[in-house]
């Protein structure tokens, strides 16, 4: 995903179609907070995986968190694409939104926790990419904007897609609010990023959205963001 002020959003890597592989379930990894492994060492509990990168400078930290963020967090490490035409199909139904709402009742419940109405930031980049495009570029720029918008805080999921045969492709990324969002693309490798975007990429848009979750979690909603 490429930067867009105010955005937060990130440099879409590209995996080339002949090296396709399943992203949708692929931020679905240990470690896992205390609810869900309380036998392991307090470090493997503190942090999690949500995104495709592994790193320990990519690991959400689960401490930084209110109950709200956290458990969305674990729940998001659920998140699934439901559909193959994910680079044009609406946001709304591309995931598993009900299965994710699921598991979050299931975890507010497991820890006893009144869920409060909570609203949170989503960033949909949709991009077409040239035959020109270097993907290796595009991979390391990627990493290390994600690298740099996880320092700043509040990055709570990214997943990204793999072009068509036309190079259209989707990335997403969840954030605890915009405001987290605005911090994490401010930095030197989000300005490499947007600096490259013109070359990179023949078609982009960004797209943001507010979930909101309501009281109890009997109601959630994705709407566009209005300022």
């Amino acid at each position: 995903m490429t930067v867009s002020p105010g955005s937060g959003a990130l440099v879409e890597r590209q995996v080339p179609p002949l090296q396709r592989r399943d992203t949708r379930g692929s931020a679905v990894m240990a470690p896992q907070a205390k609810i869900f492994a309380a036998g392991q060492k307090p470090d493997q509990n503190r942090y999690l995986v949500v995104s495709p990168y592994t790193e320990q400078e990519h690991l959400l930290d689960l401490e930084s968190l209110s109950v709200e963020n956290l458990l969305l967090a674990l729940s998001l490490t659920k998140m699934k694409c439901l559909r193959e035409d994910y680079a044009t199909a609406p946001y709304t139904e591309t995931f598993n939104w009900d299965e994710i709402m699921a598991t979050l009742r299931m975890l507010a419940r497991k820890m006893n926790h009144v869920w409060n109405e909570t609203s949170f930031f989503a960033v949909a980049f949709r991009s077409q990419i040239p035959p020109t495009t270097v993907y290796a570029e595009l991979g390391t720029l990627d990493k290390a904007a994600h690298s740099e918008a996880t320092a700043s805080g509040g990055f709570l999921k990214y997943w990204f897609g793999t072009p068509d045969t036309e190079g259209h492709n989707l990335a997403t990324c969840i954030w605890r609010s915009q405001e987290d969002a605005r911090r994490g693309g401010v930095g030197p490798a989000h300005r490499k990023a947007a600096g490259a975007a013109r070359s990179l990429y023949s078609f982009w848009k960004i797209e943001r959205y507010r979930l909101t979750i309501g009281d109890g979690i009997k109601s959630w909603a994705i709407t566009e963001w209005t300022d």
